[in-house]
């Protein structure tokens, strides 16, 4: 399906990619901290009511 040549080349950029990441991620983690604050909260809301809509959905089902 895949040649050797792509297999190598896929895991080298995932690793560089990887590793960009972890990078950016860390040269912006202090302006994440200043504007970002709340985000965690919103995540938080957004399973809560992705969860309250499973559960309305396996009550009305039945």
């Amino acid at each position: 399906m895949f040649t050797s040549g792509q297999i190598t080349f896929g895991v080298i950029f995932a690793i560089c990619f990887i590793i960009a990441m972890i990078i950016m991620y860390r040269k912006d983690l202090q302006i994440h901290k200043t504007y970002y604050k709340g985000a965690k909260w919103v995540l938080l809301a957004f399973f809560a009511f992705i969860g309250i809509l499973f559960v309305i959905k396996m009550f009305l089902k039945n």
